[in-house]
């Protein structure tokens, strides 16, 4: 299986906050931005692995600032570390200024997508290759936000988590 690199992953995609996008005080809804944020994490994984893929958690999702009514959003996801069928993926969430077409960043989550084949077991998938100092800390994060989604869980022991172990003890 051939490796990819974390660039060939990329997907980026533009919305307007319409309406009925809104809650009551005029800024776009959890929820609804919670489902693009969704939809364009499943287009990354999807280029990185070319097979089915489907949401097993939502790992992360930081609420900076609200986005207003009408707003120009800006959602752009990248696959941050592959495991076996598993695979992270980083969004990050901009909104542009209507005059100065500035963007600012205002939210990011991280989504974990695992590929599965025909019926719906997991498959593996390629070994993902980071390039960027961006792209490179992402990597090395994910392992350790993987060992504590595993401890949290109940599916490693607190002592098996070499990579959490590291942040807190000298070796």
């Amino acid at each position: 299986m051939k490796s990819r690199k974390a660039s060939e992953t990329i997907s980026i995609t533009t919305k307007v906050v319409l309406p009925n996008d809104t809650n009551t005080l005029g800024n776009l809804f959890g929820g609804q931005l919670l489902a693009w944020m969704d939809e364009i994490a499943s287009v990354s994984a999807h280029r990185h692995c070319k097979r089915v893929v489907v949401t097993a958690s939502v790992n992360h999702v930081s609420f900076q600032k609200p986005i207003n009514h009408a707003s120009i959003v800006t959602l752009e996801a990248k696959v941050s570390r592959s495991f076996s069928s598993s695979m992270e993926i980083f969004v990050d969430v901009f909104v542009e200024d209507p005059v100065t077409g500035e963007r600012a960043k205002c939210n990011e989550a991280i989504y974990t997508f695992v590929a599965v084949d025909q019926n719906g077991g997991p498959i593996q998938v390629p070994e993902l290759i980071p390039e960027t100092s961006e792209e490179k800390n992402r990597f090395e994060g994910a392992l350790r936000r993987k060992q504590l989604s595993l401890i949290l869980a109940g599916k490693m022991k607190p002592s098996e988590a070499t990579e959490l172990k590291k942040l807190f003890f000298e070796e």
